[in-house]
């Protein structure tokens, strides 16, 4: 509840190269939604994309530097649904070195994603990312006419857990 709460509010540049750019993000998906959007408008069929991508968490004490995190973020669309992606989060714990079952919580409340069809990823107890279909309202104002998933995982969660070491 209170991870949400934090990445509603943004950080703002104090000079930015325009309007476009004035806040720094706190969510990986617009570039995700951004090239899906590109794709299909292209006429492109069965798309599958991953993305790493920096987001920026505000500290609750404004003359503190924000927390930098990385976001491993995947999308699709086309072939496939909320169980594919799933299948895909799965495959990539377990290709990492993360063979305990990971859990699911519906709960995610997740405005931006489907009511219905969108989960916390738990592993360990702990809320590693989440997942689910893209609001079709969301959807329609990015421009992608049919259904579309995501799963965003944080990859400072997850390396500690991993066979990975940095």
């Amino acid at each position: 509840q209170r991870q949400m709460c934090i990445r509603d509010r943004t950080v703002v540049i104090s000079n930015p190269l325009g309007e476009d750019f004035s806040i720094m993000r706190t969510l990986p998906l617009n570039g995700m939604l951004t090239s899906l959007s590109t794709n299909y408008n292209r006429r492109n069929k069965n798309v599958k994309l991953y993305e790493l991508a920096t987001v920026y968490i505000p500290s609750d004490n404004e003359e503190e530097l924000p927390t930098e995190s990385v976001d491993f973020t995947l999308g699709f669309f086309g072939d496939g649904d909320f169980f594919t992606m799933k299948g895909v989060v799965e495959e990539f714990f377990e290709k990492i070195g993360m063979h305990e079952k990971e859990k699911y919580d519906p709960d995610a409340g997740k405005t931006y994603l489907h009511p219905g069809r969108q989960a916390n990823i738990i592993y360990d107890g702990k809320v590693v990312g989440y997942l689910g279909e893209i609001h079709p309202e969301v959807a329609d104002a990015y421009g992608i006419g049919e259904r579309a998933y995501v799963a965003v995982i944080d990859m400072p969660e997850i390396l500690p857990l991993s066979l990975i070491h940095i």
